[in-house]
């Protein structure tokens, strides 16, 4: 006996609303309406002679026999999903933070586009999770407090080294030349990082100074920016902040010391093979490198008077 046509468009639809809990994030997703979602449910439900929905007050959620088959239905379209990418490849993405893409990436993608004219590079600004198919990314830089999904190659690219840092005037003005003298400064902070000063303190063995944020920026890139035009002192990772410092818009009063987060490169399992991605991974593992290697950065910081360590040396201070 033949089996009856999918109807691809409501299993599509029931899916997504599972996934997401909510018919109306479903439609969205979808780019159709809220009624077409709903009706598309119920043609189902009708086909299948059972409830796949329970519909709550503000959501919903599959009965048992909804939830199973929203299990396999996930399962069938990544796998559609991955053989249309190694059919049909598609542009060469790379995720990351804003933060990295603005004060890392770009200034230093120039040197890649040069020796990889034919390679186009799309960004996708993103710095938690990501889903490779569905969101059609090649590779993503992430730090390593977040779990790569199943399947992914992993890749180390290097540990962060973190510190202090301002505007060079904000550092003369109030004498910041050691931990200690932090207190009289006023603390920045941001939400992506909150505990970005504890755990600095706790690496350097100074805990009991105990700063805490006077002002809290939403992201990093605006925390880096407000420390910059002297609005006060702020932990940043020296790969973020090592051009500024360079260019004598920051400087680092206490230098900087090994983290206790990593960065790691993520590249989709289904790309791994394709020649572009190949060459935009090792691009990025060989200047990450560079930089823990040489610390981009320090020429300038040592002619301002500051030190800073490298991935492998230990906490200094100025006196």
């Amino acid at each position: 006996m033949p089996l009856p046509r999918l109807p691809l468009n409501a299993l599509r639809a029931f899916e997504t609303t599972v996934r997401l809990g909510s018919m109306s994030a479903a439609a969205a997703e979808l780019g159709v309406t809220h009624g077409a979602v709903s009706r598309h449910i119920r043609e189902l439900e009708a086909q299948f002679g059972l409830p796949l929905l329970l519909r709550l007050p503000k959501s919903v959620a599959p009965t048992p026999a909804g939830s199973q088959l929203a299990v396999n239905l996930g399962q069938a379209f990544e796998l559609m999903h991955q053989g249309v990418a190694r059919l049909a490849p598609g542009p060469l993405t790379l995720s990351c933070s804003a933060t990295i893409a603005m004060n890392w990436l770009i200034p230093r993608l120039r040197t890649f586009k040069r020796d990889n004219p034919a390679i186009e590079v799309r960004l996708n600004i993103n710095y938690g999770a990501v889903d490779f198919v569905r969101e059609e990314v090649s590779l993503a830089i992430r730090l390593s407090t977040y779990h790569a999904p199943e399947d992914v190659i992993v890749r180390p690219l290097l540990r962060e080294d973190v510190g202090p840092i301002c505007h060079p005037d904000y550092a003369e003005r109030l004498e910041l030349h050691k931990p200690e003298d932090l207190t009289r400064a006023r603390i920045l902070g941001t939400a992506t990082r909150p505990d970005a000063w504890s755990e600095w303190l706790t690496m350097i063995g100074r805990s009991h100074l105990n700063l805490r944020a006077h002002e809290t920026y939403e992201h990093h890139y605006l925390l880096i920016q407000a420390a910059s035009y002297g609005l006060g002192i702020a932990v940043a990772p020296r790969i973020l902040v090592a051009d500024q410092i360079e260019r004598g818009h920051l400087v680092a009063p206490v230098g900087f010391v090994p983290g206790p987060h990593e960065l790691h490169l993520w590249i989709a399992p289904h790309v791994r093979a394709r020649e572009d991605v190949r060459r935009l991974s090792r691009w990025i593992q060989d200047e990450m490198t560079r930089h823990a290697a040489t610390g981009t950065g320090a020429a300038a910081d040592a002619e301002d008077g500051q030190r800073v360590t490298t991935a492998s040396a230990a906490p200094t201070e100025t006196s």
